[in-house]
C-alpha cells in the first residue's frame, strides 16, 4: 500500500483544535481536543496490556457508565504511565476542568496520553493550556491538522483520512485520526485511535461494528511486537446525518461496518507505512485456511519474525525463513501442500521449493511494498497482518528514545 495523502477527515457537528501547551520541547504540538457539538454515542476498544494508563483506567470507566462522550482531550510526549496515584488524580483534574470549559459532564470526556512512561504528567501546564485550546476549536482542515499533529510522538508523519457513503438517500460520514509508529502489536498497539461520524447508532451496536472493524485493521498491524500500556481505538456517532438508526444484521449495518473498516484499514495502514525506521510495507496474507484462527496465527508468525523482518531489510529473498515462521505458528497444517509467493512469485509449491532465479527474487525484494501469500490449502478461510521490515534505524530510534 502506497503512502496516500491524508484526507480531511472532519465530520458534520464535530470541531478539533491542537497547540503545543509545553510538555514537548520547541514548541511541538502536544494537546489536541475534538468535541462534538451534540450529545453523542461512544464507543473504544483499549490496549490488552496488563500495564496500563490511568487514561485507560479513566476512559473505561467513564464509557462503561454512559455509552456516550462529547470530548477527547489527548496528550503526546509523555504516557502518564506507571505515575502512581497521582496518575489517576490527574486525569480526573483534567477531563473536570475540560466538562467545566465546555459545559458538559465530565464523564463524556474521553482522555488519552502517548509518549515517554514513567514520567508525571505536567498537570499545571495542560490545566492553563485548556482554555485556549478550546477557543481554537473550529472546523477547518488546518484545526483537524493541528489536532493530527499534536497526538505523534515518533511518527514522521500525521495520519488522517475520511469515507463517505449514502445509503438509502442518507449521506454518511465517518473520518478519523491516529499515531503510531513504534510498540505496534496486534490487540492494541503505542498506538491511538479517534473515529468520529455523523451516523445514527446506539452504544452497543457502535462498540460491535468497532470490534469487528478492528479485527480486520488495527488489530492486523506489527512494527515490533510490543503492545504498549496506552493504546486504545475510540469511535463517536453523534447522529447529525439522521440516517434510520443503524441496527445489527442489516443492510445499513452492513454498509456502516464496511466503510468503518475500510477507513480503519488505511488508518491502520499508514501506521505501519510511518513505522520506526521502515523501508517496507508487507502485506501477509494466509489463504486457503480451515479456520480464520489457523490463518491468523500463521500470518502473525511471519510478520512478526525478527528473521523475516531483517531478511526484508536486507532485500534477502530467504523464503527458508518464511517458512520455519509458518511452522513456528503453533497451527495444524500439512507442509506438503503448502504454496508460499512473494510478489506473485511462486518460492514453494506443495511444500517444495520451485528454484526460481536469484535474480528474479531480488529484483522483487528490491521493491517498496512486498507482498507475501501462503495458501495452505485445507478451506476457505483467509487473514492478513500488515507489517514492516525490521531496520538498523529502528535500533538507533529506541536505544535512544529517552535520551
Amino acid at each position: 500500500m502506497k503512502k496516500t495523502k491524508n484526507k480531511n477527515p472532519a465530520v458534520p457537528g464535530f470541531k478539533a483544535a491542537g497547540l503545543h501547551c509545553g510538555i514537548k520541547d520547541k514548541k511541538i504540538k502536544d494537546l489536541a481536543l475534538v468535541v462534538s457539538e451534540v450529545p453523542a454515542t461512544a464507543a473504544a476498544v483499549f490496549t490488552k496490556n496488563r500495564v496500563v494508563s490511568p487514561g485507560v483506567t479513566w476512559s473505561r470507566r467513564a464509557l462503561a457508565k454512559s455509552g456516550s462522550c462529547r470530548a477527547v482531550v489527548v496528550n503526546s510526549g509523555n504516557a502518564n504511565a506507571v505515575t502512581g496515584p497521582k496518575g489517576l488524580k490527574d486525569c480526573d483534574t483534567i477531563t473536570q476542568k475540560v466538562a467545566k470549559e465546555l459545559g458538559i459532564p465530565q464523564n463524556e470526556v474521553f482522555i488519552a496520553s502517548t509518549g515517554i512512561i514513567g514520567v508525571p504528567l505536567p498537570l499545571e501546564k495542560i490545566i492553563k493550556a485548556t482554555p485556549k485550546l478550546i477557543s481554537k476549536l473550529g472546523k477547518q482542515a488546518k484545526n483537524w491538522t493541528e489536532a493530527s499533529e499534536a497526538i505523534m510522538t515518533t511518527d514522521l508523519v500525521s495520519k488522517s483520512d475520511k469515507i463517505s457513503y449514502t445509503f438509502k438517500n442518507q449521506r454518511i460520514e465517518i473520518g478519523g485520526i491516529t499515531k503510531g509508529s513504534g510498540m505496534i502489536h496486534p490487540n492494541m498497539a503505542t498506538m491511538l485511535g479517534f473515529i468520529f461520524t455523523d451516523a445514527v447508532i446506539d452504544a452497543k451496536t457502535l462498540k460491535r461494528a468497532l470490534k469487528e472493524a478492528i479485527d480486520r485493521s488495527f488489530n492486523r498491524i506489527t512494527v515490533d511486537g510490543d503492545n504498549s500500556t496506552n493504546d486504545c481505538v475510540a469511535i463517536i456517532a453523534n447522529g447529525k446525518a439522521k440516517n434510520p438508526t443503524i441496527k445489527p444484521n442489516t443492510p445499513g449495518y452492513r454498509e456502516f461496518l464496511n466503510a468503518l473498516t475500510k477507513l480503519s484499514k488505511s488508518l491502520a495502514s499508514k501506521i505501519v507505512l510511518d513505522g520506526e525506521g521502515a523501508t517496507k510495507f508487507v502485506t501477509v496474507r494466509v489463504q486457503g485456511g480451515k479456520t480464520r484462527k489457523q490463518a491468523y496465527l500463521i500470518a502473525n508468525s511471519v510478520a512478526t519474525s525478527s528473521l523475516v523482518k531483517t531478511a526484508l531489510f536486507g532485500e534477502d529473498p530467504n523464503w527458508g525463513r518464511i517458512f520455519c515462521a509458518v511452522g513456528n505458528a503453533g497451527a495444524p497444517l500439512n507442509p506438503d501442500k503448502v504454496d508460499i509467493l512473494l510478489n506473485k512469485n511462486l518460492l514453494l509449491k506443495n511444500g517444495n521449493p520451485t528454484h526460481l532465479s536469484q535474480k528474479i527474487l531480488e529484483k522483487s525484494m528490491r521493491q517498496h511494498e512486498i507482498n507475501i501469500t501462503i495458501d495452505l490449502k485445507c478451506g476457505k478461510e483467509w487473514e492478513e497482518v500488515f507489517t514492516c521490515d525490521l531496520s538498523y534505524d529502528y535500533v538507533k530510534i529506541n536505544a535512544e528514545y529517552t535520551t
